[in-house]
């Protein structure tokens, strides 16, 4: 595997770092710049990811159409929909209330913000106290709405690809517009450097 080992560890870390180092140049490991997304007040966040997201959706089909990448090259781990879903509803609650989550966090503290090492500590005692407390409760709400290894949305629900991808990239434009117009409303766009500079 790329590039560095078999097992692809190293070359993990290495994105990792990589990934960490363009977020805060970004100025996304500040709480300030994150927890403005949630005040509808910077969008920034938002338009990055939602990009993010469609650039790579359609490009890996534009791969498999064009018979560069075959349809089962790419690994689709089991999707715990109900899980995720309350997972995504308690990390979101942290994110908003703090501004960080868990990547954002470590970010943030390599760049000295002590404030950061509350939200690690949490992931800590959070994982740990789900292992914890594992057993047939969390087990059923795992179990609940199952998606199998290897089976996609498209596969599941019988949804043609391109209608999917014309979903996300009418929620592209829609995250841009709104962001447009919230910003045009004066509700106060955090810049990069200002978000930098506050969390300082």
């Amino acid at each position: 595997m790329f590039p560095l080992n078999d097992n692809g560890m190293l070359s993990g870390l290495l994105c990792g770092i990589l990934f960490g180092y363009v977020l805060e140049n970004a100025g996304f490991g500040s709480p300030v710049k994150l927890s403005a997304q949630f005040k509808l007040s910077d969008w920034a966040v938002f338009k990055v990811m939602f990009t993010a997201i469609v650039v790579a959706a359609v490009g890996l089909w534009l791969l498999r159409l064009a018979g560069l990448m075959p349809p089962d090259s790419i690994a689709v781990p089991q999707a715990a929909l109900m899980a995720s879903a309350v997972g995504g509803v308690l990390v979101g609650a942290g994110f908003a209330v703090g501004g960080y989550c868990p990547g954002t966090s470590v970010a943030g503290l390599f760049s000295g913000r002590l404030d950061a090492l509350v939200f690690i500590v949490g992931v800590v005692l959070g994982t740990t106290g789900f292992a914890v407390a594992y057993g047939a409760a969390l087990k059923s709400l795992k179990a609940a709405w199952l998606i199998a290894d290897g089976d996609t949305f498209t596969e599941v629900y019988a949804v043609p690809e391109p209608v999917v991808l014309a979903i996300l990239g009418l929620a592209l434009i829609a995250v841009f517009y709104f962001g447009s117009w919230f910003e045009r409303r004066g509700t106060g766009t955090v810049t990069a450097q200002q978000a930098v500079e506050g969390a300082r």
